[in-house]
């Protein structure tokens, strides 16, 4: 692949994103542009809640297990999904045009561009909760000034989101860090020696898994819209990798080890959210602590919106910037209306509905094409083997949290949805050879 290199113009406005074509071999970006983008991603504040959550329940060894298992299946997934859009340079919607058919493909595109945006008003939302659990801070106002900020840092496009990748995940570290040292300052036990303390209300080992999971599987399913930027399909995995499962677990484990040294006020509640520790403390760490909240809540909101705005600008044909303005203002005025108190039927809906896309996604164009099938000349309207390959894990995952809850919804819809799709695709098959020429 060509490695020229083109000059970008200096007004950032100018900046073509691609939104409906690959991008070009000569605007692909270095592994460490990549990286940038997914390493900070992960690495929010809800992933230490998250963490906090998983280690009250399982107890300290058992809860990393439950991290660790949760990483590997987001590696293997958001990686896969990531080499198909470092061989194309396509994003996710102009991807998914070859496995659900060139009109179906707006059901599942549409749906996680607009999901997505779910996660960027939760988000959001959160800004102003925690800001008015910890300060008082009035949470409707405190979210819209956030909101309004996200978006700004939006509109800059995949150059910001480098940048603040690579300033939010170093300070969620060294907050994350201090954090731990004054819950070891304040008394804190061995971690390695905390139980489950959760008791009948904990969660099942497959439910942290899933919890692991679905808490980035939206914008993980999306991932070609940040690794179409890569100049092939290994620097894509390894960019993904950089975040599944290293930032990934790094904000978990903090997470888990705030709650496991007693660090955390409420942890049935608030798991291992380490913000009300930092403020306790009080001097310094107090304006730390606020400006950690939206530079940690923002890097996340961006890649969100930036993944939402993305998605529609394909499907309706307009512009990835006109859409940040419009998605935004909708997620913002959702995230003042109070959609944080859903959140946990949220991602419940996200462990069940989206894995089984991606599934379908990475099977058709990465799995079975070296067994003889795949989309190659695909020129169906609907491919309607996907959508039943979509629809049947996604019933799978469902049963799965009702009646099994010990197993992992979002690793059984995934399972359920390869093989339903393997087995349409041998049917077909057998069915082609069997019809005279």
């Amino acid at each position: 692949m060509s490695t020229t290199t083109v000059t970008e113009p200096e007004n950032t406005w100018e900046i073509e994103e691609y939104e409906t074509t690959p991008v070009p071999a000569d605007r692909r970006r270095g592994l460490g542009s990549i990286s940038a983008v997914w390493f900070g991603f992960p690495m929010v504040l809800t992933c230490a809640i998250f963490g906090g959550l998983i280690v009250y329940s399982l107890g300290f060894w058992l809860g990393l297990l439950a991290i660790a298992v949760g990483n590997i299946c987001m590696m293997l997934y958001v990686g896969a999904l990531s080499v198909i859009a470092g061989r194309t340079g396509k994003n996710f919607a102009l991807t998914a045009t070859e496995t659900f058919g060139k009109v179906g493909a707006f059901l599942p595109s549409a749906f996680l561009a607009t999901i997505v945006i779910g996660w960027f008003a939760f988000q959001t939302g959160m800004a102003g909760a925690i800001l008015h659990d910890t300060l008082g801070w009035h949470e409707q106002f405190t979210a819209l000034v956030a909101g309004i900020a996200f978006i700004g840092v939006t509109l800059l496009g995949i150059r910001a989101l480098s940048a603040i990748g690579m300033v939010a995940a170093p300070v969620y570290i060294v907050l994350g860090l201090v954090a731990i040292g004054l819950a070891v300052a304040d008394g804190g036990g061995s971690p390695t020696s905390y139980q489950s303390s959760a008791g009948a209300a904990a969660m099942s080992f497959g439910a942290a898994v899933t919890l692991v999971i679905a808490s980035f599987v939206d914008s993980g399913t999306m991932t070609a819209d940040f690794t179409r930027w890569s100049r092939n399909g290994r620097e894509a995995f390894l960019a993904a990798a950089s975040a599944f499962p290293v930032g990934n677990s790094i904000a978990l484990v903090i997470g888990g080890l705030v709650v496991a040294l007693g660090g955390s006020a409420d942890p049935a509640t608030d798991g291992g959210n380490f913000l009300g520790l930092l403020v306790d403390h009080g001097g310094l760490l107090v304006p730390l602590a606020v400006a950690f909240v939206f530079i940690n809540l923002g890097s996340v909101c961006a890649h969100c919106l930036y993944n939402g705005a993305v998605g529609w600008s394909q499907l309706s044909g307009g512009r990835m910037r006109r859409l940040t303005l419009i998605l935004g203002t909708i997620g913002v005025l959702l995230a003042v209306a109070g959609i944080w108190s859903y959140f946990e039927q949220w991602l419940n809906l996200l462990g069940v509905i989206v894995p089984p896309i991606g599934a379908v996604v990475i099977l058709d164009q990465l799995v079975l094409p070296r067994y003889g099938f795949g989309p190659g000349e695909r020129r169906a309207r609907w491919h309607w083997p996907a959508f039943a390959a979509w629809a049947g894990g996604a019933a799978a995952a469902m049963l799965t949290h009702h009646f099994a809850p010990w197993l992992s919804d979002a690793v059984i819809g995934f399972v359920a949805a390869a093989l339903i799709l393997t087995l349409c695709a041998t049917l077909t098959a057998r069915r082609d050879k069997e019809i005279p020429a």
